[in-house]
């Protein structure tokens, strides 16, 4: 597992796409689990303090001990952590703006079948950015070409799944994305890039270190597969910092 930062309170890693943090017995029979690994690697426990999801890579933040996770705890329930995402999207998303679009809870049948399905939806905000956008001569449903945005992500708020909500809500859903998204253009990008996973990737987290008071700013370079999307589509340096890896892996 890369190591982007670590001291003796705290330790980051980029979660490679397709690894679930932690054990789950949703799903009993998967092998490959952030939290066991970085324990094993480092030799000591670790303590989650945030989540991202399965298909989700990047930056993930652990404790070294329980205090210190409360305190990063209660950083990210404040909202006092910036965290910053990239995607590939449908279309073309051509003006930057902010989602402010309430979202209702998503349930799991099996986890969540205690939880009372009538709860109203929970304020939702999220800040985009295009970057980049690229026409590429490959049809993809009824269209001769297919469009692409680059975009920065910004979530304000952290419900389940946010992002890839609210880029549906923008009609702009995230490539890869097989529970939200569009399923014909999820099919082309493996068919025609080679590239089946999540397009979202956790770029950064800004935060205040909970015991040095300190600024503190983590990114995580892009996986292989993504950083072949990236080159496919002619945008390999509009974020040169995301595709080629600090030579010591670690920025504070």
């Amino acid at each position: 597992m890369k190591v982007l930062y670590q001291d003796e309170h705290l330790i980051a890693v980029n979660k490679p796409s397709g690894w679930l943090v932690h054990r789950s017995w949703l799903d009993r029979h998967e092998t490959k689990f952030v939290m066991q690994t970085v324990r094993d690697q480092i030799g000591q426990h670790v303590f989650t303090v945030h989540r991202l999801d399965r298909p989700t890579s990047g930056v993930l933040l652990m404790a070294l001990s329980s205090e210190v996770a409360r305190t990063l705890s209660q950083q990210f329930e404040l909202h006092q952590v910036q965290k910053t995402y990239h995607a590939v999207v449908r279309g073309y998303v051509l003006e930057g703006g902010t989602v402010d679009y309430a979202l209702t809870e998503e349930l799991d049948k099996l986890a969540d079948k205690h939880a009372n399905p009538d709860k109203g939806p929970k304020t939702a905000v999220s800040h985009y950015q295009p970057l980049a956008t690229v026409e590429m001569p490959v049809a993809i449903g009824r269209y001769g070409t297919s469009r692409y945005s680059l975009v920065e992500l910004k979530p304000e708020t952290g419900r389940k799944h946010q992002l890839r909500r609210h880029m549906v809500h923008l009609r702009h859903p995230i490539i890869g994305d097989t529970a939200h998204g569009d399923l014909r253009q999820n099919r082309g990008m493996a068919e025609h890039f080679g590239c089946s996973r999540l397009m979202l990737h956790a770029s950064h987290l800004q935060l205040i270190h909970p015991v040095n008071g300190q600024p503190l700013h983590i990114s995580a370079p892009w996986e292989a597969d993504w950083q072949g999307v990236m080159s496919q589509f002619g945008w390999h340096d509009v974020l040169p910092e995301l595709e080629f890896p600090q030579a010591n892996g670690q920025d504070s």
